[in-house]
């Protein structure tokens, strides 16, 4: 007879276990997408495409604090700026502090410091953040030293860009959009303007035609925003998982490659950018009324990268330090406005683009 409890009484506990249980199950839900780290709780949905959560994976990726941190940076519509950065990357004088200083010195882009976050890969790159910029997250990762600069495709630079990956995955996750940004970028005017709200995925391109289908222009993601549905969430797992298939691979080629993919696959919509508004040093446009963002792409090498991104740096300021007259004098006289040849940047992949 165990407790005695009779027929009656034992129907009306179970149902009442049943309401309790089931008045639980949204609170037990909240928990695990509130927790700071890609536990058990959402173990069972990532294997779908046979990508490891932190728990699984022995090379652990931690997110302690995150979702505390989110609400203070996004914007209204729970958006946020992300961009990433080791030792070597915020370093007075290097990419950091262009950065952040192209934001100051842009067109309606000042404001939007607020809601950037700047996840750093290391312990020394988190803490020059903090001495330069208010919203800063450290990504602790165990798998590689992530503190100097890393020779283009070498293991520890994979490691890297792969990194970001998971934690944009655990951004869209806990319900924010995201406009991800190389460092190696400086902004000019506020991006949103030209990013279709219709797309799940907009994305730079290197070499831009809107003659072509869309997805047949060169995607780069150096620069790429992602709004927070169960689809997008469901890309960032399918594209890490197809890491396996391209050993030796960066995130970029692999999305090159699966782009077609995932669209069949999971009905994204996947939109390119224009590069008269989001240039690279692969492909951009002399003309300062149109553009948002350049991006040093093209280009091996931090020095390189440093010195180019700062002559195109340096030619907006003195543009926009013009009166409107003398604008239009500039753009009317010996073929127009010019920006900085990248010379560096080129000349370290043998680029050259008419």
């Amino acid at each position: 007879m165990g407790l005695g409890v009779g027929s009656k009484e034992a129907g009306i506990i179970s149902h009442a276990a049943s309401f309790l249980l089931g008045a639980a199950l949204p609170t037990v839900l909240l928990f695990f997408l509130a927790s700071d780290r890609l536990g058990e709780g959402l173990s069972s949905i990532s294997r779908g495409w046979g990508v490891p959560t932190a728990a699984d994976d022995p090379n652990e990726v931690t997110f302690r604090g995150l979702a505390e941190l989110l609400p203070r940076v996004a914007m209204e519509d729970r958006t946020v700026i992300i961009t990433s950065v080791n030792e070597a990357w915020a370093q007075p004088g290097s990419l950091l502090e262009l950065y952040l200083e192209s934001f100051r010195n842009g067109e309606d882009t000042a404001h939007l410091l607020n809601h950037l976050l700047v996840v750093a890969l290391d312990a020394r790159g988190f803490d020059r953040c903090k001495a330069v910029h208010p919203h800063c997250f450290l990504l602790n990762v165990t798998s590689a030293d992530m503190s100097s600069a890393k020779r283009f495709m070498s293991p520890d630079y994979l490691e890297l860009v792969w990194t970001k990956l998971t934690f944009q995955q655990r951004v869209l996750e806990l319900g924010y959009n995201f406009l991800f940004t190389d460092c190696d970028m400086v902004w000019f005017r506020n991006p949103f303007r030209r990013i279709p709200v219709y797309a799940d995925m907009s994305c730079s391109s290197d070499d831009f035609k809107p003659s072509r289908a869309p997805l047949d222009n060169p995607l780069n993601t150096g620069l790429y925003y992602m709004k927070s549905t169960n689809r997008t969430v469901e890309m960032m797992k399918y594209w890490r998982a197809a890491r396996a298939r391209f050993p030796g691979q960066h995130d970029q080629s692999v999305f090159v490659r699966i782009r077609h993919e995932v669209v069949s696959k999971l009905q994204v919509t996947i939109e390119p950018l224009e590069t008269v508004y989001f240039g690279g040093f692969c492909e951009y446009h002399d003309d300062p009324e149109k553009i948002c963002t350049m991006h040093a792409d093209c280009c091996v090498g931090l020095d390189n990268k440093v010195h180019d991104l700062g002559d195109v740096a340096a030619d907006w300021k003195n543009y926009t330090g013009l009166p409107p007259e003398a604008r239009q004098k500039q753009k009317q006289k010996d073929g127009g406005f010019k920006w900085s040849y990248p010379t560096r940047c080129r000349d370290s992949v043998n680029w050259r683009k008419p």
